[in-house]
């Protein structure tokens, strides 16, 4: 299996999967995009090649008449410099994250106090929206979680009865991908992230997943090694 490839399929799909039911996914020649009006996610455009002058011309041109801040994601798995075309471009780096990944073959065993639920109604799916923005700090439109649960698994941690954070599985081909896990800045440096992480491995192979997926922030990349996930490649992220 293609980890690389798969990691960004699964990343790519699940965008598309939140999208399709606000008929907000679109597929051009060069390009795909989601664009969800009243949510700052998933709002994304990218490529599925590597790039040249006339592609990101035309990229550049739609997000002109969308007059929106899509963020547009450079997988650097190229061996190039072809990224510079988007800054030669008018293009400007907003972050970057790390394509890793890890073999589903060991369960742990030891866990701490935290549970995962995973959500189905419309009060929870507002609490993981208020979670989610406390974690990370944007705002995800409760809407989507309520029109694509049957497909991605949405889930609120909870020590005992206190919500403390938030995670998302969502499955292709044998892969899982672990999304949007965060811990509200009042519960952090107490170890949820790991169990987070931890139950959400293990939920990944009850699902009989083979490979289990991420992209990491600086910040969180050392959790991830810890738990076995490998570096792969680095993901550009680029506004206008």
């Amino acid at each position: 299996m293609n980890s690389i490839k798969s990691n960004i399929e699964n990343l790519t799909s699940l965008w598309q999967t939140v999208s399709e039911p606000f008929h907000a996914y679109f597929k051009e020649k060069d390009f795909e995009y989601s664009f969800v009006e009243n949510s700052e996610w998933p709002n994304r455009l990218w490529f599925n090649e590597e790039i040249d002058q006339d592609q990101v011309a035309d990229a550049k041109d739609k997000l002109n008449f969308l007059a929106s801040g899509l963020v547009l994601p450079y997988w650097d798995i190229y061996h190039s410099d072809s990224f510079k075309l988007l800054e030669e471009n008018g293009f400007h780096l907003k972050f970057e994250q790390i394509g890793m990944s890890l073999k589903a073959d060991k369960v742990f065993a030891e866990l701490g106090n935290l549970k995962l639920i995973k959500i189905t109604t419309k009060k929870a799916f507002e609490l993981w929206s208020v979670l989610f923005e406390k974690s990370f700090g944007y705002f995800i439109n409760p809407k989507l979680l309520n029109a694509s649960y049957q497909y991605i698994h949405y889930y609120i941690a909870y020590h005992y009865n206190e919500a403390v954070g938030t995670g998302v599985l969502f499955n292709t081909n044998k892969v899982s991908g672990i999304h949007s896990v965060g811990v509200i800045p009042e519960q952090r440096r107490q170890g949820y992230a790991e169990d987070i992480m931890k139950l959400l491995i293990n939920e990944s192979i009850k699902m009989n997943s083979e490979y289990i997926t991420l992209q990491a922030s600086n910040m969180g990349k050392n959790l991830y090694l810890k738990l076995g996930f490998e570096e792969q490649f680095k993901i550009k992220n680029y506004i206008m």
